[in-house]
C-alpha cells in the first residue's frame, strides 16, 4: 500500500479507503474474483472504524467494482467483457531521443482540414458555444478602454486576471500570489517556459504514456530525452513504474496531467497525487503539472492541483482557458513558484506579453459568474456525450476493442486490436472527411500503432453517429 489513511486528510475516509482499494487493483494485488479484505480485518489495518470500511465497500459496490456475496463478504468485480479497459504497456528500460515533430505534423495538417467530422481535435467548447457572451464582454472592453486596448500588456499578464485565478486556486484549499503567476500564450507556452527553467538540453524528462502529442513535440523541440511512464486508465500514472525509473534515471523533470489525461481521460485520486509528489520531492524531482482539463472533470469534486500537496515548492502548474472558454484567446498561466522570476525573464524572451484585449474579456467573464455556469453546461454535455459515443464505438467497432473510461475532458482512448492499424483507419478517415488522431502520435517511440483517439467535444447529432458508423466500416481495410 503506498500510503496511509489520515484524519488530517481533507478527503473522507471513507473515501481514502476507496482510493486505496483502487491503487491495489491498480497495481495487481487486487485481481477480478479476489475476495477483499473483510471489514474487520480492513479496519485493523487502517486504523479506522468498521462502519467506514463497511461505507468504503458500499460505494463501490454501487459502482459495480464489487459485489457483496452473502456470508461470505465482498469480491473485487471482474471488468465488463464488452468493454474491457486498455492493456497496460510496459516501462522502457531506457531513456529515447524524440522525432516525432514530422509525423505530427503532418497528422495536424490533416485534421485541421475545413468541412471535416472533426474527431481528431481536442475543442470541448465546441459543445456549449461562447461567442455572444464574449463578443459582448469585448465590446464593453472596447468602449471603457478605448485606444488603451490596443496597448501592449503587463509581461506578466493583467493584475485583473491574475487576481480572478488567483481566487479561483483559494476556493482548491492553494494559496497563490499574484507575483508567482505568470500569464502566457496558452497552455502551451507555459509548459515550454516550465520546461527551460529546470531543464538544459539533453536532460531526461519523464511524461505520460500515451501523452498529449503537443509535450511530445515541445520535448523534441528543446532537445531532451524521454522516460515514458505508464499510465493506469483509471489512476493515472503507475507509482510504482516511476519509482524504479527515478531509481535508474537521473529524471530532471515530470510532465504529467495528475487531473484528466489527454488521451486516456484518466482521473488521479487525491491521495494517490499527494503520494506523486513525496516520491518526487523525496528525488528532488520537479513536477510540472499540465492541468488545462481540470475544470472539465466528471468525478463529484475536482481534482486539487498537485501545488496543493508540495513541501519544497518545486512543483509549477500549467493551464489554460482554451478547453473551457476561447481557444482562439490563447491565455493561460502557470503557478511557477520559487522559479517565477526566471519564468518571467523566459516569457518576456519569447513574447514579450500575452493579449490584454483577450485577458481583460475572459477576467470580466469570470467576475460575472458565467464562467462557472458555461463550465456546468460544458460537463453536462460532455458527460451526455461521452455515453452516447461509448455507445456507438460499442455497436459499430469490433467488440475486441478496447475503450478508456474518461473521468473528464472531451476524449476517449480506442484500442481497436492487434490486427488493427490506427495510422491506416486515419488515412482511410480522412479521405472520408472524418478525422481522428492515430495513437502513435502520443508515444516518444514506436508505440500504440493498433490506437485512435476520438474526440466527443462536439454538437452530438445523427451526422456524428454516422460517421462513428462509417468509421466501423473502414476498419475492415485498416488491418495491417
Amino acid at each position: 500500500m503506498s500510503f496511509v489513511i489520515s484524519k488530517q486528510h481533507k478527503s473522507f475516509l471513507y473515501e481514502q479507503v476507496i482510493a486505496l482499494i483502487d491503487d491495489m487493483v491498480c497495481q495487481g494485488m487486487i485481481c477480478p474474483g479476489d475476495k477483499l479484505p473483510s471489514l474487520r480485518a480492513m479496519a485493523g489495518k487502517l486504523n479506522v472504524s468498521i462502519p467506514t470500511v463497511k461505507q468504503a465497500y458500499q460505494v463501490l459496490e454501487a459502482q459495480g467494482k464489487v459485489r457483496a456475496q452473502e456470508k461470505s463478504g465482498y469480491f473485487l468485480q471482474a471488468v465488463n467483457a464488452s468493454n474491457p479497459m486498455p492493456k497496460r504497456v510496459k516501462l522502457p528500460s531506457q531513456p529515447i531521443v524524440v522525432n516525432k515533430q514530422q509525423l505530427i505534423e503532418q497528422v495536424y495538417d490533416a485534421i485541421h482540414q475545413p468541412s471535416i467530422m472533426p474527431f481528431g481535435i481536442a475543442n470541448p467548447v465546441m459543445v456549449a458555444s461562447t461567442e455572444k457572451i464574449l463578443a459582448k464582454l469585448m465590446r464593453r472592453a472596447m468602449h471603457s478602454m478605448g485606444e488603451n486596448m490596443l496597448s501592449y500588456g503587463a509581461m506578466d499578464g493583467l493584475d485583473q486576471l491574475k487576481k480572478q485565478i488567483v481566487h479561483r486556486y483559494l476556493d482548491l484549499g492553494l494559496v497563490v500570489s499574484t507575483e508567482e503567476l505568470v500569464i502566457t500564450n496558452g497552455a502551451q507556452e507555459a509548459l515550454a517556459i516550465a520546461l527551460q527553467c529546470v531543464t538544459e538540453v539533453g536532460d531526461v524528462v519523464a511524461i505520460e504514456s500515451p501523452c498529449y502529442f503537443g509535450i511530445v513535440e515541445l520535448v523534441e523541440s528543446l532537445g531532451l530525452k524521454v522516460i515514458e511512464i505508464p499510465v493506469c486508465p483509471d489512476d493515472g500514472v503507475w507509482l510504482c513504474d516511476l519509482g524504479e525509473a527515478l531509481l535508474k534515471h537521473d529524471i530532471k523533470a515530470c510532465v504529467f496531467s495528475t487531473s484528466i489525461n489527454n488521451p486516456l481521460g484518466s482521473f488521479m485520486p487525491d491521495i494517490r497525487r499527494k503520494a506523486l509528489v513525496e516520491l518526487l520531492e523525496y528525488h528532488q524531482v520537479t513536477l510540472i503539472e499540465d492541468d488545462v482539463y481540470g475544470d472539465l472533470h466528471f468525478t463529484e469534486r475536482r481534482g486539487k492541483p498537485a501545488q496543493c500537496y508540495t513541501s519544497t515548492g518545486n512543483v509549477i502548474t500549467c493551464a489554460s482557458f482554451s478547453k473551457t472558454a476561447a481557444p482562439s484567446y490563447r491565455v493561460g498561466w502557470m503557478v511557477a513558484g520559487p522559479h517565477s522570476a526566471k519564468a518571467r525573464r523566459l516569457k518576456r524572451a519569447l513574447s514579450c506579453s500575452s493579449s490584454l484585449m483577450n485577458q481583460l474579456v475572459l477576467a470580466d467573464y469570470v467576475v460575472s459568474g458565467e464562467y462557472d455556469r458555461h463550465l456546468k453546461l460544458m460537463r453536462k454535455r460532455l458527460m451526455f456525450n461521452k455515453t452516447q459515443m461509448v455507445k456507438a464505438l460499442r455497436r459499430y467497432f469490433p467488440s475486441s476493442a478496447r475503450l478508456s473510461d474518461p473521468q473528464g475532458g472531451c476524449v476517449i482512448w480506442v484500442d481497436l486490436g492487434t490486427e488493427y492499424s490506427g495510422s491506416k483507419l486515419f488515412q482511410l478517415a480522412i479521405a472520408h472527411r472524418i478525422s481522428i488522431t492515430p495513437g502513435v502520435l502520443f508515444s516518444a517511440g514506436r508505440q500504440y500503432e493498433s490506437c485512435i483517439r476520438m474526440s466527443y467535444g462536439l454538437v452530438w447529432n445523427n451526422d456524428v453517429e454516422q460517421a462513428i458508423a462509417l468509421l466501423g466500416q473502414l476498419l475492415l481495410n485498416a488491418k495491417k
